[in-house]
């Protein structure tokens, strides 16, 4: 079955770093949206960014936006997560998805429209 891996994930004290990296196992992403998505204990997954598969569009909660980047490497099978001046609030786990899609534009963060995820990976801010 069609997988991706997340890595990157730590425990990281409020204002810090991190980068988080999404491989697949057994295929290529370059036909694919990604998408970040985060799971805080106690609530529901929501959509952090996406990445278009031809990577001219990204979409951001607007929670993240201008601390977060997406970005992927088509010709390294890998997309990318830049976490910069972390807050608590951005503890959870975080998963990497993939969107079968058409349409060279898309970007959604809607949970539903992703077809594959990986297992997650956590990420934890505190001081």
């Amino acid at each position: 079955q069609l997988q991706l891996v997340e890595s990157g994930g730590d425990l990281v004290q409020p204002g810090g770093s991190l980068r988080l990296s999404c491989a697949p196992s057994g295929f290529t992403l370059d036909s694919y949206a990604i998408g970040w998505f985060r799971q805080a204990p106690g609530k529901e997954r929501e959509g952090v960014s996406c990445i278009s598969s031809s990577g001219g569009f990204t979409n951001y909660a607007y929670s993240v936006k201008g601390r977060f980047t997406i970005s992927r490497d088509n010709a390294k099978n890998t997309v990318y997560l830049q976490m910069n001046s972390l807050k608590p609030e951005d503890t959870g786990v975080y998963y990497c998805a993939a969107a079968l899609t058409g349409y060279y534009f898309y970007t959604s963060l809607a949970a539903g429209e992703y077809d594959y995820w990986g297992q997650g990976t956590q990420v934890t801010v505190s001081s």
